[in-house]
């Protein structure tokens, strides 16, 4: 099979249908040999009807519903979990995204070398204050921590080698940082073209500005898990000596005046625990103590974690 076009979705019933008959218009054209895999994340509207209707006069239309609203990157992951296609791509189902772009998406990673293409939407149509400058801020601090030189990070429009789905772990609200997750697991062969991006014809779009703020956090997430991820010790464990020296070294210190002072200079000092460097030591060596315990709780986490679903699953069709 030529291509595998995953589409998450939530409260999307009005697009359906045109989305669906202008994706059978490209494939058609270019001859590809496909399946539209639809990703209901609990919609309240009539879209799973939709789907279904769908389903019934086009066999390459398979649907998964999700008993309530998992989030985007769950959607993703049962999707990426069922796709056969030797090119995966990713789309919104708001008709924002253009399925035109999809034969050039697929020779990039078929022809091109690519593991991975992202869209680029260079000209949007969003508020400029509550989507474009946020996503330019957002997209400044993506390239600059995870080192992938991508201009769109928030682009649904993605074209994936299938082995690179099957290899990476989408989770969270990861779905913005798939091309990090991929880099991590070792593809670099990440390309970008810039696509064409429509303004929405139905319905509202169902993110809003706290997208942005939850985007940095995970963002800080992903930078800590690439890192760290599989050795949490590392890194706690070395704040925890380093916090045990600074508190070790002041108690010598405040030892060592008090005894130079009694045997050398034959001075009264001040009590040990009226000395303010004396709580400085107590605070660092504390503060060690439980670095090394969140090190050594994130080992064991790590070993004895349970990879059970994030999601469940009401229904499937055609798969």
């Amino acid at each position: 099979m030529n291509l595998s076009i995953l589409i998450p979705l939530l409260n999307e019933q009005e697009s359906l249908p045109e989305l669906h008959s202008w994706i059978q218009k490209v494939m058609n054209a270019n001859n590809y040999s496909y399946e539209v895999i639809f990703v209901d994340d609990g919609s309240t509207d009539n879209s799973w009807q939709t789907i279904e209707e769908l389903s019934k006069k086009d066999a390459n239309v398979k649907g998964i519903k999700f008993l309530r609203n998992f989030g985007k990157s769950q959607a993703l992951h049962a999707g990426f979990a069922k796709a056969e296609g030797d090119v995966v791509i990713t789309m919104d189902a708001d008709l924002q995204d253009s399925p035109d772009e999809i034969p050039e998406l697929y020779n990039m990673v078929i022809n091109g070398g690519f593991d991975l293409v992202s869209g680029w939407k260079k000209k949007r149509y969003d508020h400029v204050v509550t989507k474009n400058l946020p996503s330019k801020l957002f997209n400044w601090a993506a390239r600059k921590t995870s080192g992938v030189n991508l201009n769109d990070f928030n682009c649904g429009l993605k074209a994936y080698k299938n082995m690179v789905i099957k290899n990476i772990e989408v989770s969270g609200e990861m779905h913005r940082y798939i091309p990090v997750l991929a880099k991590n697991a070792g593809f670099v062969k990440i390309g970008e073209k810039v696509v064409q991006h429509q303004a929405r014809k139905y319905g509202e779009s169902k993110f809003g500005i706290n997208r942005f703020i939850n985007g940095f956090l995970d963002l800080i997430t992903i930078w800590f898990l690439s890192r760290y991820g599989k050795r949490p010790m590392h890194l706690f464990g070395l704040l925890g000596v380093i916090m045990f020296i600074i508190g070790f070294l002041s108690t010598f210190f405040i030892i060592g005046i008090k005894l130079f002072k009694l045997f050398a200079l034959h001075k009264q000092t001040i009590l040990v625990a009226q000395n303010p460097l004396f709580y400085i030591a107590l605070t660092a060596m504390i503060i060690g103590s439980q670095l090394f315990l969140a090190g050594f709780l994130g080992e064991i986490i790590l070993r004895t974690k349970n990879n059970e679903e994030r999601y469940k699953i009401a229904t499937e069709v055609n798969l």
